[in-house]
């Protein structure tokens, strides 16, 4: 994979986590609100775009694991920063809505 298709990886990678990133944020202001229904489905579709986020990951993994040369990108460790503190904030938000509902 030359660093041109490793940068359009990146991007996707990039793009899913952001929009989940945005999702989890207003499924937390909903539950300050008290709409815990709604909030849970924003987790639901944030928790979709972060699996294909995911598989974006998994097969650039695969790849390599398969002996392919990859040649690594800065937008790539962009995406992969943004995928892991996307993943992370879905898990700290899980827990403050969990808190909200108490």
């Amino acid at each position: 994979m030359n660093k041109q298709e490793t940068a359009m990886v990146g991007f996707e990678i990039v793009a899913y986590a952001g929009d989940a990133r945005s999702k989890l944020i207003t499924a937390l202001r909903e539950a300050e609100k008290g709409d815990f229904d709604k909030a849970e489905a924003l987790i639901k579709e944030a928790n979709e775009l972060i699996t294909e986020a995911h598989k974006s990951q998994t097969d650039m993994l695969q790849a390599e694991a398969r002996g392919e040369d990859i040649e690594m990108s800065f937008i790539m460790i962009h995406g992969q920063d943004h995928l892991m503190t996307t993943m992370l904030l879905r898990d700290v938000i899980h827990s403050m809505i969990a808190l909200y509902k108490r």
